[in-house]
């Protein structure tokens, strides 16, 4: 059965004060639904700039997202992330950024093709999302055949996924769904990043977690997906 996230009678539901917070506070961040108006204008109507738009789901403490756009200050960045008190802690460091290229969405990662329109994204990003390793919460997990569908949709020709995870049993679930898929093609795939693609644009940074991970002598499995679509 599909989830009821990504239809469109979806809507969000909860009693937390950081979300009147988070409104209030500052003018970069929009919830919910918010920024589902934006779908297809995020350059002309957001940014006012043409240039890659690039979108990181589950961007967390914010290493990835703040180092990148600080390095790449010409792009369009769009960070999300559904958890409440942790989006509040980072729209704070986002808050004093010296760059002001991104986005940040308290939203769902499964929302995706209400955000944006076909073929806006150039580039998303999805690392060490939570592996939920019961296998009776597996269908809690974001990487299916819905989101590759939806993330398909809003990848322009070309574009591409980066993911990176600590978990073995998730990796191996992400292999086992791209292998029944004709949406992208794995153009590049490692169970230890840090030992065998060193020079790899995934090897250029690490995240909160990914440092613990690495101190624990946890191999980094990642992958680059490239959508399967023909430009018209």
């Amino acid at each position: 059965m599909a989830d009821y996230t990504y239809s469109k009678e979806f809507s969000y539901s909860h009693n937390n004060p950081y979300h009147k917070l988070l409104g209030e506070s500052f003018d970069f961040i929009y919830r919910d639904t918010e920024a589902e108006k934006f779908s297809g204008r995020w350059r002309q109507e957001v940014f006012k700039k043409e240039a890659p738009l690039c979108v990181e789901i589950g961007s967390g403490y914010g290493h990835f997202m703040i180092d990148y756009c600080h390095k790449n200050p010409q792009i369009n960045f769009v960070g999300l992330d559904y958890r409440f008190k942790r989006s509040f802690q980072l729209a704070k460091k986002l808050k004093d950024h010296p760059h002001k290229n991104f986005r940040y969405l308290r939203a769902k990662g499964e929302r995706i093709s209400y955000l944006f329109a076909e073929n806006e994204v150039d580039k998303i990003f999805y690392f060490f999302p939570d592996p939920w390793p019961k296998n009776r919460h597996h269908k809690k997990r974001l990487f299916g055949e819905p989101f590759l569908k939806a993330s398909h949709s809003v990848l322009r020709p070309g574009g591409k996924l980066y993911i990176k995870t600590d978990h073995d049993g998730y990796a191996q679930w992400m292999d086992q769904i791209l292998k029944g898929s004709a949406l992208f093609t794995t153009t590049f795939k490692t169970n230890d990043l840090y030992k065998d693609h060193s020079d790899h644009f995934l090897a250029s940074f690490k995240t909160k977690f990914e440092n613990i991970f690495i101190e624990q002598d946890i191999n980094i499995k990642a992958f680059v997906l490239t959508v399967n679509k023909n430009s018209n």
